[in-house]
């Protein structure tokens, strides 16, 4: 279906958005794709809401062109429901893996779609790329 090609389109063209250090160290860029309901759980377990991960996220790894990237692979999605899109990759950031899920979601009557949920698990670094 084409809407739905078009709302996992969006999302993921959000995810790769905010692992890009302009909008990691742009408080302004990254509010246009935080939902004000944004939950995460990190790879360190801690939970983050909007507001923490707004103040935090221009000091956190890959918010400077000029230090480590993250690598983002895998990505994939699906619809879950009108509005609802859940995305999975796999990401590297100095060396570290870690599988991410998140949710995207579009309110209605509103066209921008923002994430709503992110969690990031750490993939133990005797574990080979890919497996299950």
């Amino acid at each position: 279906m084409i809407e739905e090609t078009t709302d996992v389109g969006a999302a993921i063209a959000g995810e790769l958005q905010l692992l890009a250090p302009n909008v990691r160290a742009s408080r302004s860029l990254a509010e246009r794709l935080l939902d004000p309901d944004f939950i995460e759980v990190g790879a360190s377990g801690r939970r983050w809401t909007y507001e923490e991960m707004l103040a935090a996220l221009p000091e956190m790894s890959g918010a400077r062109a000029d230090g480590p990237l993250i690598e983002s692979s895998d990505m994939t999605g699906v619809v879950l429901a009108p509005g609802l899109v859940h995305l999975t990759s796999e990401t590297v950031l100095g060396g570290n893996r870690a599988r991410r899920s998140s949710l995207w979601r579009r309110k209605p009557g509103e066209t921008a779609w923002r994430i709503y949920y992110h969690q990031a698990t750490p993939v133990p670094a005797e574990e080979g790329q890919n497996e299950s």
